[in-house]
């Protein structure tokens, strides 16, 4: 099976949607425009990775709460010390920051509404 899509009820969907957009390339490959407002986002490669929704008949996660390690959103960065300060200057977050050993560079910020974004430079490509 090919994975096709990860699915967020959030709040602001409008305002995410747009963040998501504008700062890492995303495109909108699929949107619904009343209530629930799915919307499927696209990766620079076309493929569909995430679905943002925003259901008042279901829980809304409070993303701050919880530490990023539990659930995040990662996305390939060619330079990941220059992506965390482009997106830190448009509100997001820094949390953690690690230089691996094989010569990787993982960044862990948080969105403006608090969901965990990881960037994630690789030594080694998969």
């Amino acid at each position: 099976m090919v994975f096709e899509h990860f699915a967020l009820n959030v709040a602001n969907i409008g305002q995410v949607v747009d963040w998501y957009c504008q700062h890492l390339g995303l495109t909108i490959a699929s949107e619904q425009k009343v209530a629930p407002y799915m919307t499927f986002l696209a990766d620079s490669a076309g493929r569909v990775v995430l679905e943002l929704y925003s259901r008042d008949d279901a829980t809304k996660r409070n993303f701050e709460t919880e530490h990023p390690l539990t659930f995040h959103v990662a996305f390939v960065s060619e330079d990941a010390a220059k992506d965390k300060e482009r997106l830190m200057a448009q509100g997001a977050t820094f949390f953690e920051e690690v230089l691996k050993p094989d010569g990787g560079h993982l960044v862990m910020l948080r969105d403006p509404w608090g969901m965990p974004l990881q960037l994630c430079q690789r030594a080694i490509k998969f």
